[in-house]
């Protein structure tokens, strides 16, 4: 027994030495995060804000796969190809987590040869990127994307893109906003008149999308030192890419010499000179700026692009308002159907993305900010009982009133003290108690309680959910 007891300390202490090895770690993986009941209810209310102006525009909604064909998702991101999730191969299919809702959008509208449709989809993506979770960025996050498809007159569903991105950045009050505004034909014609070869445009292009973050030097010494351009083509652009205004600006460069005899510009600011006359008409023009330095990643773009930015509020030091990170993007993708269609057929496409997660960041910061209390239940009457003994009254009277569709809770004890009861409602926020009492029962009422002010009312217990309705109703 005891060489038993010996080797079996021995196995003991072998496998206690793996323990302290492999210690297991209680954590969530790189680049996602739990949320709070806190947090989920102001992911909600924002949440809520943007799917009523969503149905508000007559949007439909669809549901796709959390996973996609690999092939489906593969040459449809340029560069970023490389942050795709791709899974281990289970059953013969090589399969990778979706990478955005919009590749996902157009094997849907390919594979039910679907060429009109006005749909929203509000979902997680997932990327493989090195996470910067302080500026909001993770590799686990939601998307709320609205896209209109469909062969249209031209401009109608692009300036209704940037009326909705107009309507929610109001509806959820983050401060000052403005929507910058550009073409990829603009873009792509600028790029051939300043004289830079087909080949360089798409790194040329990334480089100009760089100059929110980067002053025009640096971006020029890029192109010249780094890419290979010439001194005077850098030049060139540079004349153009800081240029921005509004319909003035659009005007101007219809009459510029050497915009104006290239097609494509020609084409692009034809139709930006028709976008802002109906933003106009919607009444947003003000917000909306022509911004020739904004390029956006234009792997699959064809038309107009627009990116919105909140702005920090001007200060003495300084003399504009600038752009804390885009919170919203979007545009015009005419080609991408195309590319899932046997035949090729194209379904024009316009659509918007709104940066959740930021807008998620910056609303928690302002809670946290003014210790504003946030309710994270519904809950609006707790039914309490003021003696003991009275806890099947209690689970009576909770049952009818969630049989009439009021949100009410009780406390699982038998017998609670009132006190208890009341902090209860002070500390989750509900806004009224239904006191049970012996004496109510005999004469057929409840004491309604008003948690604020105190104020108690008796009831007749067959009119107590109108009451309830009547008093929670209020805004």
């Amino acid at each position: 027994i005891a060489k038993e007891v010996a080797k079996l300390l021995e196995m003991k202490a072998q496998l206690g030495g793996d323990e302290t090895k492999h210690k297991f770690v209680l954590k969530t993986p790189k680049g996602t995060r739990d949320y709070s009941p806190k947090q989920m209810a102001i992911r909600e209310r924002v949440f809520d804000t943007i799917i009523a102006c969503f149905k508000r525009h007559g949007a439909e909604v669809i549901d796709t796969p959390v996973f996609e064909l690999k092939e489906t998702l593969t040459g449809k991101y340029g560069e970023d190809s490389k942050l795709i999730y791709d899974l281990k191969d289970q059953g013969g299919e090589l399969l990778s987590l979706r990478y955005d809702l919009t590749v996902p959008f157009a094997r849907y509208l390919a594979m039910n040869k679907i060429t009109n449709i006005k749909r929203y989809h509000i979902a997680k993506v997932y990327r493989r990127d090195n996470p910067a979770m302080t500026r909001g960025r993770y590799r686990e996050f939601y998307q709320c994307d609205f896209d209109i498809a469909g062969q249209f007159d031209p401009m109608i569903p692009d300036a209704e893109c940037l009326k909705i991105v107009h309507e929610i950045l109001s509806d959820l009050q983050l401060g000052d906003f403005l929507i910058k505004v550009n073409d990829r034909r603009i873009l792509d014609g600028m790029f051939a008149v300043c004289g830079v070869p087909d080949s360089k445009f798409r790194t040329i292009c990334s480089s100009v999308d760089k100059l929110d973050k980067m002053p025009w030097e640096e971006v020029r010494s890029e192109m010249v030192g780094e890419k290979g351009l010439s001194p005077e083509a850098a030049d060139h652009i540079g004349e153009y890419v800081q240029l921005h205004g509004g319909l003035d600006l659009v005007e101007r460069l219809l009459q510029d010499p050497r915009l104006s005899q290239n097609k494509l510009a020609k084409e692009g600011l034809g139709d930006l000179k028709l976008l802002f006359e109906y933003l106009a008409l919607f009444g947003i023009a003000g917000e909306i700026s022509f911004d020739l330095s904004l390029a956006r990643g234009l792997d699959y773009y064809t038309g107009v692009i627009f990116e919105a930015v909140l702005l920090q509020p001007e200060n003495d030091h300084v003399e504009e308002p600038v752009g804390v990170g885009s919170v919203a993007g979007g545009g015009r993708y005419d080609g991408l159907v195309g590319m899932f269609d046997p035949k090729g057929r194209k379904v024009p496409c316009v659509g918007v993305s709104i940066g959740i997660e930021r807008i998620f960041s910056i609303l928690e910061q302002r809670v946290e900010a003014s210790q504003e209390k946030i309710r994270t239940t519904e809950t609006q009457v707790l039914v309490a009982s003021a003696q003991k003994k009275l806890l099947e009254e209690r689970l009576k009277l909770v049952s009818e009133l969630w049989d009439a569709g009021i949100k009410a809770e009780v406390l699982y004890k038998k017998n609670p003290k009132l006190l208890n009861q009341l902090q209860y409602c002070e500390d989750t926020g509900i806004p009224l108690v239904a006191i049970v009492g012996e004496q109510e029962l005999k004469d057929g009422v409840i004491k309604l309680r008003d948690v604020a002010t105190r104020e108690e009312v008796n009831i007749r217990r067959e009119t107590l959910v109108e009451e309830i309705r009547m008093r929670t109703s209020r805004p």
